[in-house]
């Protein structure tokens, strides 16, 4: 069952999770007004909530995560 709000669209792109002066690298697999899906290396060093710069079309999201899953993090852009 999907619970999302809004339809979230395939795309690859580079983004860069930045918070507290700190960057990770993350690739982004789909996106929505409301939100993302995320792939990091490793998402010990994320926190529950920072910012999201997926590139110029997008800019900088604010974000918040809602779940994790192995190297997977879902959010909501708020």
């Amino acid at each position: 069952m999907n619970n999302r709000r809004n339809e979230r669209h395939p795309v690859l792109k580079a983004g860069t999770i930045s918070f507290q002066g700190a960057k990770i690298d993350c690739a982004v697999h789909d996106v929505s007004v409301g939100g993302a899906n995320l792939e990091v290396d490793s998402q010990l060093a994320v926190p529950d909530s920072f910012d999201l710069l997926i590139d110029s079309q997008i800019g900088k999201q604010r974000c918040r995560v809602v779940w994790r899953k192995e190297a997977r993090i879902g959010v909501t852009f708020f």
